[in-house]
């Protein structure tokens, strides 16, 4: 628009062109929203990673405008100088009813417009984001150090280390689970030896029998950042706190893993037998021993448990006709005082046989898993193990006998032969066992036959050999199920056999901090479609960390994670591809039926 400087240097006889000139162009230029300073467009598109493209586009066009969509934009106006928009406007005003000519156009309207070449040119240049990449670096991240989560706390004060730093040192745990008795007596605690939590314990029984007194069971309670939660179980009160995220419905059930822990050394009889007559008793002689296991199963979930977010079980995937050999092997050879017989590799299922009418639940598979491969005490005893255990989701009044033994692996052994005694044992994640469950406590000698002669057949027929590479070979990597899809990880879990699989933790998900990164967006996505009143399906997030989707049908519950540059497109073409792939390899990926006699 030309000012007034500019008009007062002009002859008279210019000024009533000026005023024309001016009066005819005040609609086109007034307020008018741009993309492009000059009459050659330049666009210029961001990355996430911070690099920038730009392009011009050849040939004369218009300055981009506003189109009508049908909507009214909140920010829109019409101009009282007749103009289309007011002064004040800017290009953001129109947005989302803003559609500009060409390929800036993208950015405001998404897939609702068509991809231009020079858009897919440049995002093919972008390189793949990971999830979490900005995350890791940000100030304040509280996995930063997850790390030094599982140290454990000196018992006593020293010269390098005084109570004041003890106690800072247990308030740094990101989590917390202790459990007590409704008389106030400590039972057990994940972080810190008793005496360093013993008025923490006093100022948490108080609270919760504050509200027994009140008729109203005290579930939970928030403080700073951490989520407390609560579960009573007769005379017991189980704690969780927790400043990583997790809903009420998960913590508790971590709580109820823990509670079901104790039935298996104790049942439920026994248990309420000490209590009975001595409500103040304490229950840490009875449960001596047993700290391993609740200390491990705690630290299973402060990893980060897809079985028990998902409560199903992980098996390994081998073909359907190798499984079904293995199967008729364990019948065939099948000891008359078996209940359950189970082989296992790496806390995956590998195959079961039971009674007709008789299943296991997952909840006593995980108890089962967590003392085989998790804790110290069978793994260090090596050899055999007769164990008596109560499994509390078949009966939790009584106890069944368990008959251990793991499988060597003479390859590996004649490696460390040959290396000298440096050399490492098997890596839990290729450890393969085999467990004999009965209701006979004198069937020992008749479980460990039954055990020599599936070995020595397994090793005959070559099954041993494909259950080891099945082990080696490890879950299944994101470029085998969705080639070319940037999609970083995913859970599947098939609801009919209450089963689930994932792809295996690459980079850089196999660093403890990552995984539990993973784990958490996890659990945020599982919260949200399981939420109560909920009626969610499909839930597709985008952040400036991560793109997610989570997909919930009566059939299966699938949850996808990529980088934030993402596509829904792309998540939703991979997800299908998942689900497709899951369908086809059923067979192979979880075990339908078992063996039955």
């Amino acid at each position: 628009m030309t000012t007034d400087d500019t008009a007062s240097t002009q002859g008279p006889s210019q000024e009533p062109q000026a005023a024309a000139a001016e009066s005819s162009d005040a609609k086109t230029f007034t307020g008018q929203a741009t993309t492009a300073v000059t009459t050659v467009d330049i666009q210029t598109l961001s990355f996430p990673d911070g690099s920038r493209g730009t392009f011009q586009t050849p040939g004369p066009r218009s300055v981009s405008t506003p189109i009508s969509s049908g909507r009214v934009s909140p920010g829109y106006k019409a101009s009282q100088s007749g103009g289309e928009a007011d002064d004040g406007v800017s290009v953001m005003s129109f947005a989302p009813t803003m559609r500009p000519a060409g390929d800036i156009a993208s950015l405001f309207v998404g897939d609702l417009s068509k991809r231009s070449v020079a858009w897919n040119m440049l995002r093919s240049q972008a390189p793949t984001v990971q999830p979490f990449e900005t995350s890791r670096y940000r100030p304040g991240d509280m996995l930063g150090k997850f790390e030094e989560e599982f140290e454990s706390i000196p018992s006593e004060a020293t010269d390098d280390i005084d109570d004041a730093a003890r106690v800072a040192m247990w308030k740094s745990k990101l989590k917390h689970y202790m459990i007590l008795s409704s008389a106030g007596k400590p039972i057990w605690s994940r972080h810190g030896d008793l005496m360093l939590i013993n008025s923490s314990i006093g100022v948490m029984q108080t609270i919760i029998s504050f509200y027994e007194g009140a008729k109203s069971p005290l579930l939970g309670f928030t403080a700073g950042d951490a989520r407390f939660v609560v579960l009573t179980r007769g005379p017991l009160y189980f704690v969780a706190v927790s400043k990583l995220g997790e809903s009420d419905s998960q913590l508790r059930a971590q709580l109820d893993a823990l509670y079901m822990q104790i039935l298996s050394t104790l049942t439920l009889p026994t248990l309420k037998k000490i209590f009975v007559h001595r409500p103040s008793s304490d229950l840490r002689k009875p449960l001596q021993g047993t700290e391993s296991l609740l200390s491990s199963l705690a630290d299973t979930f402060t990893r980060g448990s897809p079985t028990t977010l998902l409560g199903s079980l992980e098996c390994l995937k081998l073909r359907k006709s190798q499984r079904y050999s293995i199967n008729n092997t364990f019948l065939k050879l099948r000891s008359d005082k078996l209940l359950y017989g189970l082989i296992i590799a790496g806390g995956k299922l590998v195959s079961v046989i039971r009674p007709r009418r008789h299943s296991l639940h997952p909840s006593d598979l995980q108890l089962i898993f967590n003392m085989l491969f998790e804790s110290d005490g069978i793994k260090g005893g090596g050899g055999e193990n007769w164990i008596p255990l109560c499994l509390p989701a078949f009966n939790n009044e009584g106890y069944l006998y368990m008959y251990v033994s793991f499988f060597e692996d003479e390859d590996q052994e004649a490696q460390k032969e040959a290396a000298g005694a440096s050399e490492q044992a098997t890596p839990v994640s290729q450890q393969i066992a085999m467990v004999l469950i009965s209701t006979d406590k004198e069937s020992f000698f008749g479980l460990k036959k039954m055990r020599d002669d599936v070995a020595q057949q397994l090793a005959k027929n070559g099954n041993l050999a494909v259950i080891r590479s099945a082990v080696r070979a490890g879950r299944p990597q994101m470029a085998q199920i969705v080639p070319g899809n940037p999609m970083s990880h995913f859970l599947y879990k098939s609801k009919a056999n209450v089963q689930f699989c994932m792809a295996s933790l690459e980079p850089p998900f196999d660093a403890i901090s990552e995984r539990r990164r993973l784990m958490s967006l996890y659990h945020e996505m599982h919260a949200a479609v399981h939420a109560k009143h909920t009626h969610l399906k499909i839930l597709h997030n985008t952040s400036e960390d991560f793109t997610s989707l989570a997909w919930v049908t009566p059939v299966f519950e699938l949850y996808c994670v990529g980088g934030p540059n993402m596509s829904r497109a792309t998540m939703g073409q991979g997800a299908n591809k998942i689900i497709q792939w899951a369908k086809k390899e059923e067979q192979r990926l979880f075990i339908i039926g078992g063996g039955v006699f």
